[in-house]
């Protein structure tokens, strides 16, 4: 029997290859979704992406640009050329970090900030919107196939924009 909590290297089943599918294809709406509206407003998807790193960053409003790398899973001459282009459009600003003046922290001006908060609530109302359905095939991981509804992947929708 195929239960979702099983041992790695365990054979999955059909149903377990089909929950798979389905869960990745929602994924990939959500991304195409930020994609679509970061473009709206001007701005890259990895632009929007740096811009939620700064301000959710764990515990401070500034980030270096070696966490900014790490966060956004890219080398580190990549952040900087990243910072380099969000600088330009007025989106953030550098200043020496106070703990080590040899670090530089990325901050959000207010113009960056402004953008970053016309996306993230377009955002958050998608992944409410998509919720439920994220929420379904976290229970199926947690339980057995047997004794979780198998989430339904729905077709895709236009973007309502």
């Amino acid at each position: 029997m195929n239960d979702a909590g099983k041992p790695p290297g365990t054979r999955l089943g059909k149903s377990d290859y089909e929950r798979l599918a389905a869960f990745r294809y929602t994924l990939r709406r959500f991304l195409s979704f930020s994609e679509a509206a970061a473009r709206e407003i001007g701005l890259a998807s990895q632009q929007y992406q740096a811009l939620l790193a700064v301000k959710g960053f764990p515990g401070r409003e500034a980030i270096t640009v070696n966490e900014l790398a790490q966060r956004l899973l890219i080398r580190h001459n990549s952040a900087v050329g990243l910072v380099n282009r969000l600088e330009a459009e007025g989106l953030v600003r550098r200043q020496s970090a106070v703990e080590d003046r040899r670090k530089v922290d990325i901050l959000l001006t207010p113009k960056g900030s402004l953008a970053f908060e016309q996306l993230a609530a377009t955002h958050h109302a998608e992944l409410a919107r998509i919720g439920p359905e994220l929420r379904d095939f976290l229970k199926y991981l947690s339980r057995p196939a047997s004794s979780a509804p198998a989430p339904n992947a729905k077709r895709p929708r236009q973007n309502r924009r």
